[in-house]
């Protein structure tokens, strides 16, 4: 198709430009729609797709069967329009309300209305700095993590203490139903009094018993359903088997030895460090980028992410996860209930992450534009290699006729400023772990 496209500066994120379809074209697409009516419907005395114009049009409507033909160009113009101005939308083109229609013989110009993000200035264009763990493992990371694997041994015993239970114990109590609660009965069950296991009222019911306490506990659960309140009556009989305590066992040789297949305790221990290592050299090029990332979207000077935008980064986020939960065959009612999050919060704290990833893109689509940074037509193909792609001049072609073309050069474009970013951010070297350790010891000393 042959068009020319003016556009106008860009206002209030929105780009207005005037596009004109060469004559010959206008008068292929209005072909076109006669021959697919004609090929569609059957008209008496014709045979199907040989219906001329004038039946078509006494039966159809000449001005009808010219905005079909408008509104299937202007279809076909959104692709071309974006390659030409080599814009990423945010959200669909508008050619207004009432496009004017086409005209035999005429060019044809319309105006178009396209939604695009905001571009941004910075605090500061600078490469940030940042703190990051040493490429070694440190004796604190090692400590640390020699912990995390002694605490999957741990055991759970019965403790001689005569102290109510109370919230964060671990029990063991036996839950006969009584009334509407067949789903929480059962004998010598462990609970952690942490607030997910069971509802908030029984569990409130448990704290302050002592052990061999046998007390009923009943409570109201309302919810909305179809428009209407509906409630249930929860009763139950608990008896207050144990108070536990969790036992995590010593770091000895022998313990090494029969639990990990070790010598000893240092060779566990050394066997750890060079793990904690051989992972950093694949986590720390990743954890370097997420920061500085965080660091430069921080700088953006912008006081609300138009919601347009921040919807579409919404909508990106929401199908990714979706898509996760789907790979691991879990639904998001059963990860939510797992977890114990309640779907609004969920929603909620999705939102957060969608406005902070729009201020880190918009900082990174500025930063690209400070340092003139292009996406070439090798960068291009060479992005479509990288994915896998055999075929790349025939897939770069349909990319470019489906207008997708813009969002791969910004996404190059984003790349380049994330690199160049990460090569001249300043690097604090800081052993996280530790000083993360001094901070937890330091409260327990102020309790």
């Amino acid at each position: 198709m042959n068009i020319t496209v003016t556009a106008e500066q860009p206002k209030d994120n929105k780009v207005c430009a005037k596009v004109v379809v060469d004559a010959k074209d206008v008068n292929a697409a209005i072909k076109k729609t006669y021959r697919d009516i004609a090929g569609k419907y059957n008209f008496q005395g014709f045979r199907r797709g040989k219906a001329p114009r004038p039946v078509i049009d006494a039966m159809m409507g000449k001005e009808g069967v010219l905005a079909q033909a408008t509104n299937e160009l202007l279809n076909d113009l959104e692709p071309a329009v974006l390659e030409e101005l080599s814009i990423t939308p945010v959200g669909r083109l508008s050619f207004g309300d009432e496009p004017a229609l086409l005209v035999e013989g005429s060019e044809y110009e319309a105006n178009v209305e396209v939604g695009v993000r905001p571009q941004v200035e910075l605090e500061s264009y600078d490469a940030p700095e940042v703190n990051m763990p040493p490429e070694e493992a440190t004796d604190a990371e090692v400590e640390w993590q020699v912990k995390q694997l002694l605490s999957y041994q741990t055991s759970y015993e019965d403790t001689d203490s005569e102290a109510p239970a109370a919230e964060g114990d671990v029990v063991n109590v036996t839950i006969g139903n009584v009334e509407g609660a067949s789903h929480l009965a059962a004998e010598n069950r462990t609970l952690f009094l942490n607030g997910q296991q069971v509802p908030a009222e029984l569990q409130a019911g448990i704290e302050g018993m002592k052990k061999g306490e046998t007390k009923d506990v009943e409570w109201t659960q309302s919810h909305e359903h179809d428009g209407e309140t509906l409630s249930h009556d929860f009763k139950v009989k608990v008896t207050l088997n144990a108070i536990k305590q969790a036992v995590t066992p010593e770091l000895t040789d022998e313990f090494v030895k029969n639990s990990f297949g070790y010598d000893d305790a240092a060779a566990f221990k050394a066997a750890v460090k060079e793990e904690i290592e051989a992972d950093k050299k694949h986590t720390l090029p990743d954890l370097k980028e997420d920061r500085v990332v965080e660091a430069i979207g921080k700088q953006v000077k912008l006081d609300e992410v138009p919601e347009d935008y921040k919807n579409e980064i919404f909508n990106e986020l929401a199908q990714e996860f979706l898509a996760q939960l789907q790979r691991q065959n879990v639904s998001l009612d059963m990860y939510l209930r797992a977890r114990g999050v309640k779907s609004d919060d969920f929603i909620a704290d999705l939102h957060e992450q969608a406005d902070e990833r729009a201020r880190q893109s918009l900082a990174l689509d500025a930063v690209a534009a400070k340092l003139g940074l292009e996406a070439t037509d090798e960068d291009v193909d060479n992005e479509f290699a990288r994915a896998g792609i055999e075929d790349v001049k025939s897939t770069v072609a349909q990319w470019k006729k489906e207008g997708r073309l813009p969002a791969i050069r910004d996404s190059i474009k984003r790349t380049k400023a994330l690199d160049w970013l990460v090569e001249n951010a300043k690097v604090t070297v800081k052993d996280e772990v530790a000083e993360r350790l001094a901070e937890a010891e330091k409260a327990e000393d102020a309790e």
